[in-house]
């Protein structure tokens, strides 16, 4: 079983997959828009939300996201209780796209060496999702695993 994220994006999912295909060279999979859902006299699309995402699948390396427009009832997009990490090889392409998601978003942590990795930040893109960048220090790790053998 995979846990895979599902983001609202409150009628900016468009936009917020346009960014992440520049920012983490994701690809979209899959989009359909609330028009394009077969006709439901229960539910009928209003012409202003016709255009909007209905749901999307992208993939950013071999992870899969899922996102929507969902009912656009909360332009602001508060993404709260929940950080996305991505663990890049290198320090140099950690601060790469850690720099292109704080493009128009706001830094939490500023990008930089801890006790725990050889470079790590926080940010929350201009979507208002929260990111984390970490490299690893595999020495690091080698050393817990050895301490706990």
């Amino acid at each position: 079983m995979q846990v895979q994220p599902y983001l609202i994006f409150n009628g900016q999912s468009e936009a917020a997959l346009k960014f992440y295909e520049k920012a983490l060279g994701a690809k979209t999979m899959f989009m359909m828009r609330f028009g394009d859902a077969p006709p439901s006299p229960q539910r009928p699309v209003s012409p202003e939300f016709a255009d909007k995402v209905m749901h999307a699948s992208f993939t950013i390396g071999a992870s899969t996201l899922m996102c929507s427009d969902g009912d656009c009832s909360n332009p602001e997009g508060v993404h709260a209780g929940y950080s996305l990490s991505l663990n890049p090889a290198t320090v140099d392409e950690g601060r790469k796209l850690f720099e292109s998601l704080a493009d128009g978003g706001a830094v939490t942590m500023p990008f930089d060496r801890t006790f725990w990795a050889l470079g790590f930040g926080m940010v929350k893109d201009r979507f208002g999702v929260h990111w984390m960048i970490n490299v690893e220090d595999l020495s690091q790790r080698e050393a817990i695993v050895t301490c706990t053998q």
